[in-house]
């Protein structure tokens, strides 16, 4: 008798190309560090994401009071943003990100402190806020540009996704719970579970090995900086992923006229829904992206998807069926989320590693100020015509403008990785064996951090 396992037949085979490529998980360790930090770090960090506008509500009742909270992040995430590209490429990058977490968490002990008190202060709450924008800026860049580092460069695309999966979890769970907590246990409790996910994070962050920058890297400046963009503007497929990125955002995000919309169909008990559909969707992406490893041409990928996302507005804009707009809402978070991988993986291929940082800062800024000038394009919109109107417009503007940057923008569409002479230069750095002992510490600092 056999009792040998039978071979997977070809619809088994097909099914586990769908699931998520587990590569960068099982070859790195650093990058399992780094994900489960995340996991805990983006779970905790949504706790107060819903807290924090709850409580000056509770405390103000006003909701200009409320929508100020995201005019007090926005300079700071530019500043900072900008800041921390150049300060990635200039000191150890895990320390950056070691620092910064246990920053955070110490923020998020202030929040705790004001809500004790017998008459919790509202002026708190805005300076704790602007002050968690300035420090997100200074570490999101380190956390990007340590990727490329840490996982093998045919494996950046699964890495994107698998990272992407992890803020989805935490953007579908965190949420939820904080709903309940804050109804049932109070806003402390909420804050209290933040500062413990942070420790948590940073005990994690603390296994991470060194990635120093190189020997040759210069101190943070407005040249550095400057020196980063001017790269940026040379490599047009990249400029055009900015571009696109800013654009759908720009033109279809409307979150903040959803209170609105959901009136308008007579579906206000829907309105958390609709804040999770986009999160449903692109998680459901996540879930099933092994495809996107055997994809090449990622500038194709970028535009298509952002197209998809804008005609998903769109079309949620003209329906009047609550369950038809929620189902097109989840339409257009998958679209998103492909769009997110073809960009990371872009950047993350082609990019090198002494400015990495700084670029990380760019990107930063286009997926960042994009929605919150976009949330501003909705509510000026839906106040002119209606939310309807706001939705469906700002969809057919994005599909429009995408289209006319990927016609302006022929590099974009013409992106190979196995031909772009970035990608292929990138990969043979690579591919190229570790230094021995004796070699210089400048001969590979990206080798010398693993």
């Amino acid at each position: 008798m056999n009792d040998s396992l039978p071979e997977p037949g070809p619809s088994t085979s097909r099914w586990r190309a769908l699931l998520p490529d587990l590569a960068p998980w099982r070859s790195s360790r650093d990058f399992r560090l780094m994900w489960l930090a995340g996991v805990v770090t983006v779970f905790g960090s949504f706790l107060t994401f819903v807290a924090l506008p709850v409580q000056i509500k509770e405390l103000t009742g006003s909701a200009v009071a409320v929508g100020a909270i995201g005019a007090v992040e926005l300079v700071p995430l530019i500043v900072f943003g900008l800041y921390g590209g150049a300060l990635a490429d200039s000191m150890d990058r895990r320390k950056l990100i070691l620092y910064s977490e246990a920053a955070l968490g110490l923020l998020s002990a202030l929040l705790l402190a004001n809500t004790l008190l017998p008459h919790p202060m509202v002026w708190p709450l805005y300076v704790v806020a602007a002050m968690s924008s300035a420090l997100t800026g200074l570490q999101r860049p380190a956390l990007d540009s340590i990727v490329p580092r840490i996982v093998a460069h045919d494996q950046l695309s699964a890495a994107a996704s698998l990272n992407a999966l992890r803020w989805q979890v935490g953007a579908i769970a965190g949420p939820s719970l904080a709903g309940v907590l804050i109804a049932f246990a109070g806003l402390s409790w909420a804050y209290a579970i933040d500062i413990g996910t942070f420790a948590v994070s940073v005990a994690l962050a603390m296994g991470l090995r060194p990635s120093p920058a190189a020997h040759d890297a210069e101190k943070p400046s407005l040249r550095g900086i400057a020196e980063g963009a001017r790269y940026a503007w040379s490599r047009k497929e990249l400029l055009g992923t900015y571009a696109i990125d800013m654009a759908a955002m720009f033109f279809a995000f409307p979150t903040a006229i959803f209170p609105f919309l959901a009136d308008d169909l007579h579906a206000p008990w829907a309105l958390g829904l609709m804040y999770a559909a986009g999160s449903v969707g692109s998680l459901a992406v996540s879930v099933t992206s092994g495809w996107t490893t055997r994809i090449h041409r990622h500038g194709r990928l970028v535009v298509v998807s952002a197209v998809g996302w804008g005609a998903a507005m769109a079309v949620a804009g003209w329906m009047a069926n609550i369950w038809l707009v929620l189902l097109l809402l989840a339409v257009a978070g998958g679209c998103d989320m492909v769009s997110g991988i073809g960009r990371s993986t872009m950047w993350n291929q082609t990019i090198p590693d002494e400015l990495r940082g700084r670029l990380a800062g760019i990107e930063l800024l286009s997926y960042s100020v994009g929605p919150q000038l976009g949330q501003v394009r909705a509510g000026g919109m839906a106040a002119l015509t209606s939310a309807r109107a706001s939705v469906w417009s700002g969809g057919v503007a994005c599909v429009a403008a995408v289209g006319l940057l990927a016609l302006a923008l022929p590099k974009l569409m013409s992106y190979d990785a196995r031909t772009n002479e970035h990608a292929v230069r990138m990969r043979q750095a690579k591919a190229r064996p570790e230094p021995g002992p004796a070699a210089p510490p400048a001969a590979s600092p990206a080798a010398a951090a693993l």
